[in-house]
Order: C-alpha cells, then sequence, then structure tokens
C-alpha cells in the first residue's frame, strides 16, 4: 500500500492520521501537545501506529496551530527589526511596537520611491551597528525597506549584513509580500521572523521522530492557502503557515462532510477558526486574513480566526465574565497529568478566596534567546517549573521575587497559568469525560467563590459546580453564535470589524429570540445560513454544536473523523508557488518592470507583458521546484489597470502580473 500520514500539532492535542490512496483513514490518534519539548507528544501518537504500516509511508504531510495561536496570543520569540526609509509614523501604524521592544526597531536611512529609485543611501555604518549590538538579544531579524517591492536592493543589502555579521535567521519584507504598504509590509516580516524559533522547532521534533521510527518519507507543511511546501522552504518563511491549521481543517472538513457549500468552523483548545466554502472552493484573502488583532499580508484561505477555545480563559473583566482570547491549562487536564493538585484545589476550596487561587505555572516555550537574558530570579524560577507545576498562592507566600518572576516568564510566553474553563465546565456538566471530572468540580467550585466574594459576581449557590458551569458552557455557546454571525458578515466584506462585531451582536440576541418556541410575538424573522449546513471539527465540536445549531436553526454535520480533520486535510494538499511582477507607466510611453533584481523600461507594452510574463514563470516555477514539486505546471493572471483620459483615450496605469505553479509533492526527494 501507498499511505500518506497527516499530523496536525495544535495548541492542546497532536493528531495524527493514516491515509490510503482512495482517502479513507487508516489510523487515526490523538495525544497532548507537549510544548515544552514536541518530540514526546509528536512521538506519542506516532507510537500509536501499527508499526507494520510505517513502511509503507510515501509521504509526511504537517499542519500546525502553534503559529496561529502564537499570533493570537501575543507571543513570538525577540525579533530585532531593521527599517531602511521608514517614517515614525509609519512605525507607529504598522503595530510594531505591540510586539517589539522599542529598542528592538531600529529606523535606518535608505529607501526607494515608487519608481524605484533610491530616495537615500542605505546607512550601513548604522545598520552594523544595531545588528552587532542586538544579534545576543535576539532570535532572529526582520528587514523592511520603503517601496522594497520596486527596489529590493536595500533589504537584500540588510540581509546580507545581518547574515555576514550574525548567521542568524533574517527575514526580507518583499520575499513575503508584493503590495504596496510598508507598514504592513514590516509587520509581516517581523511576525516571521518571530516564528522562526516555532517552525524550526517543530521541524526539528517531526524529523527526530520519523527518522527513529526509519521513515523516509519527504516531509511537507501546509501554508495558510491548503497549499503545501517543504520543511525547508516553510522554514524560511513561517508565516506563510500561519492559519496552516484552520486551511488544512477546510480540506479536511470538506472532503469529510461531501459538502460544496458550507460553512467550516474549527473549533480547538486555543482558536476557533471560520471558513466559508462555496461551490466546492474555500475563498481566498489575497491580502491575508485576520488573526486575532493582525491582518499580516500573506494569501490564505479566507478564514475569522479568534481566540476562542475549549481551554479559553473564563475571566472577570468590565463587570461581567469573558472568554479568551488568552489560553490556560484547564484545571481537570491538569489534576489529569498531576493528581496531587486536587488535594491542593480542596485547600484553596476551603481557604479565604484569593485571585491565586485555581492558579499553578508550568513550563511552555523553551527560546534560548530568553534563556540567556534572564536576570537570576527568572532562571530559578524556570528551574523551578523543570519540577513540575508551581502553586502561585504558595509561592506568594514564600517569595514574592520568584513569584514576580514566574509573572515576567509567563508574559514572555515561556510559561503557561492554569485556571477555570470551558473544558472544566463541560466536565462538570458531563459533556466530557476524558480528563480529570473531580479537578473540574473544584475548580468550578473555586472560581465561583472568587466571582462573587472577589468581584460581587454571580449568585450561584455555594458548594454547586454545575450552577457556575452552566453560566461558562451558555456563555461559549453565545460567543460561538456571535463569532458565526460575525464570519458571516466579514465574507459579505459589507461592515468594518467592530461594526460587524456589534450587528453581529444583535442579530444574535433577534436570531436566538425567534428561535424560542414561546416567542409568538417577535418582531423579526431571520434566517442564517439557510443554504450552507454547520460543519463542525475539533476535539470539542461535539460537545458545544449541537446547541449552537439548535439555536441559529442551521443544519449540522460532524464528520466521524472531525476531531483529527486538520491531519486529515494536510496530506490532501498540491504544492502551490505564486510570483508576481508590477508594471507600471512613470511617463508616456515608458513601461517599467519591476524585476527583483533591478527594475528596467520598455518602450512597448506587449514587450513589458512578454518578458514580465518570462520572468515570474521562471521564478514561480524555481519556487515550486525549491518547495517540493514535481510535474509543475503554471498559469498567468493578470490584473490591469487603466483610465479613461479626455485627451488621450485609454490609458494604461498599471497591471501585475502573476503566475502561479502548482505540482504534486515529489515523493522520491526525502528531507535530509
Amino acid at each position: 500500500m501507498a499511505l500518506r500520514l497527516g499530523i496536525d500539532t495544535g495548541g492542546t492535542y497532536t493528531d495524527a492520521v493514516l491515509v490510503d490512496d482512495n482517502n479513507d483513514v487508516l489510523v487515526a490518534v490523538k495525544s497532548l501537545t507537549t510544548r515544552h519539548d514536541l518530540t514526546i507528544g509528536i512521538g506519542e501518537s506516532l507510537h500509536k501506529i501499527p508499526t507494520q504500516l510505517l513502511t509503507d509511508i510515501e509521504l509526511v504531510s504537517l499542519s500546525t496551530t502553534l503559529t496561529t495561536n502564537a499570533v493570537v496570543e501575543g507571543n513570538g520569540a525577540p525579533v530585532c527589526a531593521l527599517l531602511a526609509g521608514l517614517s515614525e509614523a509609519q512605525v507607529s501604524k504598522s503595530g510594531l511596537q505591540d510586539i517589539l521592544e522599542d529598542e528592538q526597531i531600529i529606523r535606518l536611512a535608505g529607501g526607494h520611491d515608487a519608481s524605484g529609485r533610491q530616495v537615500s543611501p542605505l546607512d550601513e555604518n548604522a545598520a552594523r551597528a544595531a545588528i552587532l549590538a542586538n544579534k545576543n538579544k535576539v532570535s532572529a531579524f526582520s528587514v523592511s525597506a520603503q517601496f522594497g517591492v520596486r527596489n529590493p536592493s536595500h533589504e537584500v543589502r540588510l540581509q546580507e549584513l545581518v547574515r555576514e555579521l550574525t548567521g542568524m535567521p533574517v527575514t526580507c519584507g518583499h520575499e513575503l509580500a508584493t503590495s504596496l504598504g510598508a507598514p504592513r509590509r514590516a509587520l509581516t516580516a517581523s511576525l516571521n521572523a518571530r516564528m522562526i524559533p516555532f517552525i524550526q522547532a517543530l521541524i526539528e521534533a517531526v524529523e527526530a521522530i520519523l527518522k527513529e521510527l526509519n521513515i523516509g518519507a519527504p516531509l511537507m507543511i501546509v501554508k495558510g492557502d491548503g497549499s503545501i511546501v517543504n520543511a525547508n522552504t516553510a522554514l524560511v518563511h513561517p508565516v506563510t503557515t500561519i492559519l496552516s491549521g484552520p486551511a488544512a481543517s477546510v480540506i479536511g472538513a470538506c472532503a469529510m462532510s461531501g459538502a460544496k457549500n458550507a460553512i467550516i468552523s474549527d473549533m480547538g483548545g486555543t482558536t476557533t477558526d471560520i471558513a466559508i466554502v462555496t461551490d466546492g472552493q474555500p475563498e481566498l484573502a489575497s491580502e491575508g486574513a485576520r488573526v486575532g488583532d493582525w491582518q499580516p499580508m500573506v494569501e490564505t484561505v479566507k478564514v475569522y480566526s479568534i481566540g476562542l477555545g475549549g481551554d479559553s480563559e473564563v475571566r472577570f473583566h468590565g463587570g461581567n465574565i469573558k472568554l479568551g482570547p488568552r489560553r490556560v491549562v484547564p484545571l481537570s487536564l491538569l489534576c489529569d497529568q498531576y493528581p496531587h493538585i486536587v488535594d491542593r484545589l480542596q485547600v484553596h476550596l476551603n481557604d479565604m478566596p484569593s485571585p491565586r487561587h485555581n492558579r499553578f505555572v508550568t513550563r511552555l516555550e523553551h527560546n534560548e534567546a530568553l534563556l540567556s537574558q534572564m536576570n537570576d530570579h527568572e532562571r530559578a524560577a524556570w528551574e523551578l517549573l523543570g519540577k513540575g507545576p508551581v502553586e502561585l498562592e504558595t509561592l506568594v507566600f514564600d517569595n514574592k521575587d520568584l513569584a514576580k518572576a514566574m509573572a515576567r516568564l509567563e508574559r514572555k510566553g515561556m510559561a503557561i497559568y492554569s485556571g477555570f474553563t470551558p473544558s472544566d465546565a463541560a466536565h462538570v456538566l458531563g459533556k466530557s469525560d476524558h480528563w480529570n471530572t473531580r479537578g473540574a468540580q473544584l475548580a468550578a467550585q473555586v472560581w465561583s467563590r472568587q466571582m462573587r466574594h472577589l468581584y460581587g459576581f454571580g449568585s450561584w449557590t455555594q458548594g454547586n459546580a454545575e450552577e457556575p458551569a452552566e453560566r461558562v458552557f451558555t456563555l461559549m455557546h453565545d460567543a460561538i453564535c456571535q463569532t458565526l454571525l460575525e464570519a458571516g458578515l466579514h465574507q459579505e466584506n459589507l461592515l468594518n470589524e467592530v461594526r460587524s462585531r456589534h450587528i453581529a451582536e444583535v442579530m444574535g440576541k433577534l436570531i436566538l429570540k425567534a428561535g424560542r418556541q414561546d416567542d409568538k410575538n417577535a418582531l423579526f424573522g431571520i434566517n442564517f445560513a439557510k443554504s450552507h449546513p454547520l460543519v463542525a471539527v475539533g476535539a470539542p465540536a461535539a460537545t458545544y454544536y449541537p446547541r449552537v445549531a439548535d439555536s441559529l436553526n442551521v443544519e449540522l454535520i460532524l464528520p466521524k473523523y472531525g476531531h483529527v480533520a486538520n491531519a486529515l486535510g494536510a496530506v490532501m494538499g498540491s504544492v502551490v508557488q505564486r510570483a508576481e511582477i508590477a508594471i507600471t507607466q512613470p511617463t508616456q510611453g515608458i513601461y517599467r518592470v519591476f524585476n527583483k533584481q533591478s527594475p528596467f523600461d520598455c518602450t512597448d507594452l506587449q514587450d513589458a507583458f512578454s518578458k514580465a510574463e518570462q520572468l515570474v514563470t521562471q521564478e514561480a516555477t524555481q519556487l515550486a521546484n525549491n518547495a517540493g514539486a514535481q510535474n509543475i505546471q503554471v498559469r498567468i493572471r493578470h490584473n490591469n489597470k487603466h483610465v479613461i483620459s479626455e485627451l488621450d483615450g485609454d490609458l494604461f496605469v498599471e497591471a501585475k502580473i502573476t503566475a502561479i505553479a502548482s505540482g504534486k509533492p515529489n515523493l522520491e526527494v526525502a528531507n535530509n
């Protein structure tokens, strides 16, 4: 048999499926993701596959939500951004200051204009000084220059300097995005650089397990547009794997459900990702899908992704309880892994309420750059976490400096808190039973006492775990309904994000009210998604979505292997790579072709088109070949802009020539 192995590494679970030539699932397994050492969770999943089947694997394909989760949660490795020619206003607009330290955002003289002409020489001396000053403080560098997509020479030179002086990973904006918009391109390059350690650790973990199991098949990774690339390509451009998991999930959900028109909702531990499929094809967001608070310039499946999952923190905010976007470790899971935590929760329940009750700290990410910058208290905290979960309440009384260091590790993404979550509520209500139910019950009681005594919220019966759990379950139900409505409004491109969120909330109330049988006097009758069934996948889907579908009065499909949809979709993609060149008319009769090496001019438009097509075909083909494709086919796409002038008639303004190269994975080339 020729088998394909699909792996999905999410924030909570690592899934694996084995698929034959007919796309039938032979094996589907699931293990907990071990973020501090990914090889453990991946190894546990792959070791559950019968040994006799491993020798028939011809392709391994990987999807992941780690990059998506990192962006949503604001985590990532430390990065230095080198910005040539960007103004202070552009930096402020970019959002870089929300993800990087101010001293690691370096503005340099340089950059070009819209015609590709140099505005100012690149200040190489300042660049060298900045690179050397930051090389021991960061894990990677990002580079972006004003109009770098029109002339990338300054970005290329900065990239050369980083490699020459440090040998560290470096990302250029023009390699990731072809659209104008220096602030967003700078952000995209920095997000990419922040993701490199995540993808590197993931690839190394998978390769180590494959080597241990003597699996020599090529390793591919799903991009956010649903296509796949080899591991080397993904390592250079990890930001393209943002929405890798959701894209794979859409492909897997479509394959399993057989639905041509559907709303695909993938719910994991950290995020809920929603895509609309019409006539069998998910729409692509050429300008990038919104992921949490960010919108990188990377073509992806058009997915609406928010920080809402089974492991979302239930917190008090603004006079009410809220879900997410931060992920915490459910107490039911922590008690399942460390049974002695149950006794500590009982102590919390018997004690005076404290905001630190239900809070235990565990290791999350291992980042060498951050480890090297730890002070003595942080290093002591990190070493303590190596022995197992640390109870925050006890630590605050024993060693306040160590407790503060724990909080800093959590803010840096190196540690994670536990807390009461919707997953715990589901265990209390008997809707889930895969973790420790007693731990969930105690966590619910501790949390309800915190809400009542610390914040004056709630009037649940003392000692009753079901009442607060039902409140959280209902909150999750309402949040899912609103998120589905928001995604529908976004799909129609009618409203901006703030307005769509507000209107979705109002629509949700009207739809839910109209759906109640006892309301005979409703003024509004609103239908949602009558032509599109709701296909719900992901581990928590069966817990929450039957009630959601009933409330919204939509058809629900829960595929048999929906809990491993991402892993299944990972093995169904093709290699697809794109290259693009812009052509403008800076003066009458002169057509400028913005080749990446150096822009050049033509005096004939058809000649400019021909040369541009030749260049993008060569580039896209080479990219596809490097990404692991064989039998490559290329399609050319034109996007021309004209204006009508009273004097000159139809006047050419600009064109974008895109080559799309696609092919099946080359199964004879294994990764080294």
